[in-house]
């Protein structure tokens, strides 16, 4: 799960906030501490772009997995000051763990590099859906499909063997059978007219 997203949902209810208290853009309740309140939301949106940011070049949840389990942990601890600063409202706090959580996402950024681990360049495939033209990209893993999702619809390669194992056996005995055979179209069963009913037969 995406640290700096945990960190915006708990900013939506920090304490003495117009999002807490239910004020709105054009009649802001007068609870709502204002300028606290969006410094504080300021913070959180670019420590958002810091997770963006090394989720694009390593992959959804794949960064903390690739350092040590010391490293890992102090990078969940991190995270949880974090959470706690957030919950309290109070500005100053928040300001010191946002950018203890920066610091922590550059560690790992750099421990990852002295491992030698490369970050995630996905080997993306395009087909092209014959009825309405719309692209589709194929990859190989879950992560490389976190990678690309934001570009459009992805597929990885175990989503495309449940499909084709959905085909029925009967395609998988023609392919075996005639090498090289092409699926040029799947023919879907009309849906029931339960006013209707099935044709009569005869």
């Amino acid at each position: 799960m995406r640290v700096a997203a945990v960190a915006r949902r708990l900013a939506h209810h920090v304490p003495g906030s117009c999002c807490e208290t239910g004020g709105t853009d054009l009649e802001p309740d007068r609870r709502c501490d204002g300028p606290s309140a969006y410094r504080v939301q300021a913070m959180v949106d670019g420590l958002d772009q810091v997770a963006l940011v090394m989720e694009r070049k390593w992959g959804v949840g794949r960064l903390r997995l690739l350092v040590s389990d010391f490293l890992r942990a102090k990078f969940d601890e991190q995270k949880d000051r974090l959470d706690a600063a957030l919950r309290s409202g109070e500005e100053r706090f928040v300001a010191a763990q946002v950018e203890g959580m920066r610091r922590a996402w550059a560690a790992l950024d750099r421990a990852a590099h002295e491992t030698g681990t490369n970050p995630l360049a996905p080997e993306v495939w395009e087909c092209v859906l014959p009825s309405t033209g719309e692209i589709i990209s194929l990859v190989r893993s879950k992560e490389e499909a976190h990678h690309v999702a934001r570009e459009g619809r992805v597929f990885t390669v175990a989503e495309i063997a449940i499909l084709i194992e959905a085909l029925g056996e009967g395609v998988l005995a023609v392919k075996q059978k005639f090498p090289g055979a092409a699926v040029t179209g799947i023919r879907r069963k009309a849906p029931i007219d339960w006013s209707r009913g099935d044709d009569i037969p005869f």
